[in-house]
């Protein structure tokens, strides 16, 4: 006998059948990822450097709108951001460099002088080495470095090559910051004009949504870096550790990669208070640094970061360890923006009924990442209304305000 499909279909308990399914779509979505990631990866040299324009352009943004509205040409307004942008980005790395070289020497003759009283404290401590051993130690140590010498050799090739890599990718991510800033609402409005048009007002507030959470994460890790360059700064000038702005420089640029930058730079502080004033003055700035730490984890992110872009801290810490594995320092850097854009696209896409993107200024919006339905009824307040206002329209309405979606190329 034979069984036709409906049979076999009601002969497999409806458990199984539900459990296959999922399945089979977990596997769908996991091929689908893994294509994307590998596809990523591929062109990481060019994703990359897109990625931290797009950054950059959240960053700079405001400062080009301000100018425009003092009626300077965009193109302009664009330039003048964009060399004040990279010459105080330079100026903060050669102040940084031209003050370590400058310190160099102390530091050296601080470093001699430490490994003298770490000998002696070998010597007549109560490990009671010889002199013998400490310079057998030291031999094994060169004989070590003559005999990867060649290893070496590659190491500094490779860095060679990654140094051109680096500048490829600096020219590139700057050629793409500067169409981003002088024609970004262009860009972002062709590629609405590919999504369907019943749904492409959802997606465009989508897409605006997710870049203000951009503007809004970007100013607040500002805010969180200059308090901990501050903090640790004043610190370091208290218990009298040399080179206090460098290294209080370090600490701002370091604090962009969130909780990561911040411990890294720091530690270099504490090493350096090593070095120069002793271990005691070490344990005190690492107090410190723990504490600005402290300050930043449970003050400043729930209140700066948590506020802008509404990310748990468990999600910014699993985001920077996927993208610290999965791409380096670049994947740490991009990891949290990522994931806030994707979060307020989300919601926005889940909780906004019928939006108009008109009604979004992406460089002034306060409520990047909008609540949902609920939580609007309950606040009573504007942008519920908002949301029911636009709710509560005409088919009409919407359908004449997706032609002035594609028919627009400028509009906002």
């Amino acid at each position: 006998m034979s069984m036709d499909d409906s049979d076999v279909q009601a002969s497999v308990p409806k458990g199984l059948r539900i459990a296959g399914a999922l399945a089979w779509h977990f596997l769908l979505s996991i091929a689908a990822l893994y294509v994307i990631v590998t596809m990523v990866g591929y062109l990481a040299v060019v994703i990359i450097p897109m990625s931290i324009a797009l950054l950059l352009a959240a960053l700079m943004a405001p400062a080009v709108a301000r100018l425009v509205r003092m009626r300077l040409p965009r193109g302009l307004a664009t330039a003048i951001v964009l060399i004040a942008g990279l010459g105080l980005l330079g100026g903060l790395l050669t102040f940084v460099i031209v003050q370590f070289q400058a310190g160099l020497p102390a530091l050296l003759e601080q470093f001699n002088a430490s490994l003298e009283q770490i000998r002696d404290w070998l010597i007549n401590g109560p490990l009671h080495l010889r002199q013998e051993q400490i310079q057998d130690f030291l031999n094994q140590a060169i004989g070590f470095l003559q005999d990867n010498q060649s290893a070496l050799t590659d190491t500094a090739l490779t860095t060679a090559s990654t140094i051109g890599e680096v500048l490829t990718g600096f020219a590139l991510m700057l050629f793409i910051l500067i169409f981003f800033l002088v024609g970004g609402e262009g860009i972002w409005t062709f590629i609405a004009r590919g999504v369907p048009r019943h749904v492409r007002n959802r997606v465009d507030v989508a897409g605006r949504r997710g870049f203000a959470s951009l503007v809004s994460y970007v100013r607040a890790t500002a805010a969180v870096a200059v308090v901990d360059a501050v903090g640790i700064g004043i610190g370091l000038w208290i218990v009298g550790v040399p080179l206090v702005i460098p290294l209080s420089t370090l600490v701002f640029l370091g604090a962009f990669v969130p909780i990561i930058g911040a411990v890294v730079t720091g530690s270099v502080a504490v090493l350096v208070a090593l070095v120069t004033n002793g271990p005691v003055t070490a344990l005190i700035v690492l107090a410190i640094v723990i504490g600005v730490m402290q300050l930043e984890s449970h003050v400043l992110q729930p209140l700066l970061l948590g506020r802008a872009v509404k990310l748990h801290p468990l999600a910014v810490i699993l985001a920077i360890a996927v993208g610290l594995v999965s791409a380096g320092i670049a994947g740490a850097l991009l990891s949290v923006p990522l994931l806030a854009v994707l979060n307020a696209g989300i919601r926005s896409l889940l909780h906004e009924v019928d939006p108009d993107p008109d009604k979004v200024d992406v460089l002034h919006d306060q409520e990047a990442v909008p609540n949902s339905d609920t939580e609007k009824a309950e606040s009573g307040g504007s942008a519920g209304s908002t949301a029911s206002s636009s709710a509560g329209s005409s088919t009409a309405g919407s359908t004449a305000s997706d032609e002035k979606a594609g028919d627009d190329p400028e509009r906002l």
